[in-house]
């Protein structure tokens, strides 16, 4: 049955990049995890910066840009995981980074600061969060999300985009935004800054990949647990400092939109490359309990987030 098939699997995937003590896995873990989050940065330090010296506005870069560089982790992982034909970890890191974003993210900036709940957020993030977490099964019912289902969800990317893009209005924008200064360094090497962090990114998620299969092999866990626990909340270490620092900070506002955003990204945008680059396997059975779980937690969050438009400490805490 699908237990026995993916033992077979990870017995068959047994071989030199995975042999080694446990804390070799663990340095390549660690290692990884630090190449996705200074790639994630370098990317999104560059990408910004040439935005702005063409002349960008820095609130559509921070919807667009900002928004795809912070999903670059989960999107490398994903991408190494299913080329090396481990779809349950491609799924699981999506599934898994949905899950943190909710009940970690979202819960840790409730607890030291509670949001307010912007009426424009309800009217787009919150349908949008709700139809790419009912899609999930959706297009699982097959048991793979085929290249067909990734352009679907490509699209949906683009139009979740288009309708943030559009949101931007120069009512908004002082409210939201500073003038930025121009950059200090040179479009080349902010252009460098864009491809050594595409680079770093790759290698991080190769070496990431490798660790998290390597301690599965060796502890006897599942490609499918280790993706919903120590990938998951490994590349969503981004989103985590960026929304603490927005709390501390006393704009947790920002963390609300960042959690909501990388969740709608996450399907759309993550599952749709992948799934175009390499069909994405995965049963209903095996990952049903995980889908109910982050649909519990998709909509305990829509219903905090409309009880007094605000997410209270004890609903953090739930979270």
């Amino acid at each position: 049955a699908p237990a026995q098939v993916s033992r077979y699997r990870l017995r068959r995937t047994r071989g030199a990049s995975f042999d080694g003590p446990v804390t070799l896995h663990l340095l390549f873990l660690a290692l990884g995890g630090a190449g996705l989050y200074f790639g994630a940065e370098w990317l999104v330090k560059g990408a910004s910066g040439l935005a702005r010296a063409m002349g960008v506005s820095p609130l559509a870069v921070g919807l667009t840009v900002v928004a795809y560089g912070t999903s670059m982790p989960e999107l490398m992982v994903s991408l190494v995981a299913a080329f090396e034909g481990k779809s349950a970890l491609a799924l699981g890191n999506v599934v898994g980074s949905n899950i943190a974003n909710m009940g970690l993210i979202l819960g840790i900036t409730a607890i030291i600061s509670p949001p307010n709940v912007q009426g424009g957020l309800m009217r787009r993030e919150l349908p949008a969060v709700m139809l790419s977490a009912a899609a999930l099964p959706l297009l699982l019912r097959d048991g793979v999300i085929g290249r067909l289902d990734g352009a679907l969800l490509l699209l949906g990317a683009a139009w979740f985009t288009r309708i943030a893009l559009r949101a931007v209005t120069p009512k908004d924008a002082p409210r939201h935004s500073e003038s930025a200064p121009p950059p200090q360094q040179g479009r080349l090497a902010l252009m460098g800054f864009v491809v050594v962090g595409l680079a770093v990114l790759l290698g991080g998620g190769k070496l990431f990949v490798d660790g998290a299969v390597g301690i599965a092999l060796r502890v006897g866990m599942s490609e499918r647990v280790v993706g919903l626990t120590v990938v998951a909340i490994g590349t969503s270490l981004p989103e985590l400092a960026a929304s603490l620092v927005a709390a501390l900070r006393g704009h947790s506002e920002l963390a609300v939109g960042n959690v909501l955003g990388s969740n709608i990204f996450n399907v759309l945008l993550i599952l749709g490359v992948t799934a175009l680059a390499h069909p994405v396997e995965g049963s209903l059975r095996g990952v049903g309990l995980d889908l109910i779980f982050m649909g519990v937690l998709t909509v305990l969050t829509v219903i905090a987030m409309h009880t007094e438009r605000r997410i209270r400490r004890y609903e953090g805490a739930g979270l």
